[in-house]
């Protein structure tokens, strides 16, 4: 899978707010497929294995199966990814201007 095939799949993984909610769980720690469905009651379990599904291909969930139960594991790797090669040129570049308005309104006015 190419870079930018990766980064499509993290940017539509994490489009979906339910999606970034489970990830929010998972940061806290590691869950079975079941215990994310107790934490998002109005989900049947088959959407929420759907969303998983789609983590999972993104890279952002690790499953390691203990027996008969699948563990759900945060991998913040391909965020971390997203941030460096998008979040942080922008945001340096946005700094840049944010200060240079900064300087020019500081400047005395005749």
């Amino acid at each position: 899978m190419s870079n930018d095939s990766k980064d499509d799949a993290v940017f539509k993984a994490l489009a979906n707010g339910l999606r970034r909610q489970m990830l929010d769980v998972l940061k806290e720690e590691p869950q079975t497929t079941g215990m994310l469905c107790e934490r998002f009651p109005t989900l049947d379990r088959c959407t929420v294995m759907q969303h998983l599904k789609v983590l999972e291909e993104a890279d952002l969930v690790l499953v390691r199966r203990e027996g008969r139960e699948r563990w759900n594991h945060l991998n913040a790797l391909p965020i971390r990814a997203i941030h460096d090669r998008w979040i942080s040129q922008y945001a340096g570049h946005a700094m840049s201007v944010l200060t240079a308005l900064q300087r020019e309104l500081d400047e005395p006015r005749e």
